[in-house]
């Protein structure tokens, strides 16, 4: 489980800013000993689901080795 700064950071993160997690953080918060070449479909969907909780979206980017939460933005 991601430590208590993550909700901190989560619940307050401001509009169109992204908090990134790299790989490695992800398999240890979310899906510990599943393996992390490729990050598990586990991790990633745990990481989505934990995202929802502070309203945020949730990607992962396998190129970049990083997964990344943001606060979507409603279209004006």
């Amino acid at each position: 489980m991601p430590p208590e700064q993550m909700d901190v950071v989560l619940a307050n993160l401001p509009l169109r800013i992204g908090a990134y997690v790299p790989s490695d953080i992800l398999e240890e918060w979310f899906a510990p000993g599943t393996g992390m070449n490729p990050v598990s479909g586990e991790a990633i969907e745990a990481a989505k689901a934990y995202g929802q909780r502070f309203e945020c979206e949730f990607e992962y980017y396998p190129d970049r080795l990083e997964g990344v939460f943001w606060k979507w933005v409603p279209a004006i």
